[in-house]
């Protein structure tokens, strides 16, 4: 591909990671770009691994089993300096279910333990008695536009917002981040934490495309228009998403 422009992503943790299918959204970025003759250099970082400061747009990271999310958390501190200076720079950062909570100040397991976390989103997260699991539909605002926004939600994870971030959005159906509050992840400049996969991204192409457009900025400086695509499909799967939650559109 003779591409004009490029993203650079870097994938967290992918072997470890990846319990809900959510490398499935990797395949959404690496296609939506695609399909607009744009270019993507994917850099995966494993137990070990160092992020090369400075040399990516967008990071992921998806969720993972107990043992392999105590394993990330440990190993995340290596790069939690150069996370955040990338975060401060404006890339575009997607943390999903056990990466929200990594992505926060802190996770209590359910046997007590407490994981550090990246603290690049100011929240803390605390294992419950109970799962939180089902359909999840919310009305996400980013950037003064609102869209409802559909996936998956299954943990116990009780995640509560500290004063400098916001939620993605509010619950429409589902348990969102606590089961009480009525907000659902969290957004701090362009950083977004949420519980939503299944994976994300195919049903929410909008959320996608932000994303896209965040990591063309921080490469290039300078907003990169992205030319709309025929998203019939998508919003097929969107609508048959929010049907499935029992919620009218």
């Amino acid at each position: 591909m003779n591409a004009a422009y490029t993203v650079r992503l870097c994938h967290l943790y992918p072997e470890m990671m990846n319990i809900y299918a959510d490398r499935g959204n990797i395949a959404v970025f690496r296609q939506r770009l695609a399909w607009r003759d744009i270019a993507l250099e994917i850099t995966e970082i494993g137990l070990g691994d160092i992020v090369d400061p400075g040399q990516h747009d967008l990071y992921y990271l998806g969720g993972g089993q107990d043992r392999d999310q105590n394993l990330v958390a440990k190993d995340l501190a290596a790069n939690a300096a150069t996370l955040q200076a990338a975060a401060d720079a404006g890339a575009a950062q997607l943390y999903v279910c056990g990466g929200i909570q990594l992505a926060g100040h802190q996770y209590v397991t359910a046997d007590g333990t407490s994981l550090p976390g990246l603290g690049i989103l100011d929240l803390v997260t605390e294992a419950g008695a109970t799962r939180l699991i089902g359909d999840l539909v919310i009305d996400a605002t980013i950037e003064g536009t609102t869209q409802r926004v559909v996936g998956y939600e299954n943990h116990a994870g009780r995640t509560r917002l500290g004063a400098s971030c916001v939620p993605l959005g509010r619950v429409v159906s589902g348990h969102g981040n606590d089961g009480e509050s009525g907000n659902e992840g969290a957004v701090l400049n362009h950083v977004i934490g949420t519980y939503l996969h299944g994976p994300l991204l195919p049903k929410n192409p909008w959320l996608a495309d932000l994303l896209l457009g965040w990591a063309l900025e921080h490469r290039y400086g300078q907003d990169v228009a992205l030319r709309p695509l025929e998203d019939a499909v998508e919003a097929r799967a969107h609508t048959a998403a929010i049907g499935r939650a029992g919620v009218r559109r």
